[in-house]
């Protein structure tokens, strides 16, 4: 495949930090990498954005950024605060088609959840993918509550008839707590698609060179990697009850 589409079940859940895992351990296959960034929002002008920092950790080929806006906000709502111009599905497409025409591999990361609105249209990342007609890696939080937006995430692909290639953990904690360590085997049965990877917590604090050897050991072998899903789940499974 030559454009993935990684969006979140929500924001700040690790979309940038498995986006960069993704491409390093593509590169390291010397498969060249660009990462899009539709839309950056509340980030200053002098400032890295997510698309930069995905390159910057792994060593990617290029980034690309379509539009900027300074308030933390949905994408599309930034826009029409700031008076600039939104970035629709359309231009996100577009944007895509052009760097998969100049590289192997495209990673397409979105802001916030897959339905946040790009545009005044109501325009979403989902649009873009269908668009592409490219599949999504969807990224989410490990513990309380991420089965039901998991579960909402996945059953809004399969409304568009949009593949789901499956689901990487954005944030594995040192110390999972129950609900966590329940969600292993959750996970993939509320997405209805394999989980493919665990980054753990703290990894975009990696330096580059250090993020780069551990990728790998983070994404199943769908993704390129060599993290084995059965034997993770193994070793941090909570233990049975026993009443």
């Amino acid at each position: 495949m030559t454009v993935i589409v990684v969006s979140g079940t929500g924001t700040e859940i690790g979309k940038t930090v498995v986006t960069a895992a993704v491409a390093a351990v593509a590169t390291a296959a010397g498969r060249s990498v660009a990462v899009l960034k539709p839309a950056q929002t509340g980030v200053g002008p002098d400032e890295r954005g997510d698309a930069d920092e995905a390159v910057r950790l792994s060593g990617a080929a290029a980034s690309s950024e379509l539009g900027r806006f300074p308030e933390p906000l949905a994408p599309g709502t930034a826009a029409r605060r700031s008076g600039l111009p939104p970035v629709g599905p359309r231009e996100v497409a577009a944007a895509a088609r052009r760097l998969a025409a100049e590289h192997d591999l495209v990673l397409v990361e979105g802001a916030g959840g897959l339905l946040v609105r790009l545009d005044e249209g109501g325009g979403t990342l989902a649009d873009a993918a269908s668009l592409l007609d490219a599949p999504v890696l969807v990224v989410a939080p490990a513990g309380l509550g991420t089965l039901n937006s998991t579960a909402l995430t996945a059953e809004a692909l399969r409304a568009r008839g949009i593949e789901q290639l499956g689901v990487v953990v954005g944030s594995w904690p040192e110390a999972p707590d129950l609900a966590a360590r329940c969600n292993l085997a959750d996970l993939p049965v509320a997405a209805g698609a394999p989980l493919l990877g665990a980054v753990p917590e703290g990894s975009g604090a990696l330096a580059p060179a250090a993020f780069r050897a551990a990728a790998s050991g983070w994404l199943a072998p769908a993704l390129g990697g060599r993290w084995d899903a059965e034997a993770f789940s193994a070793a941090e499974a909570a233990p049975v009850s026993v009443s």
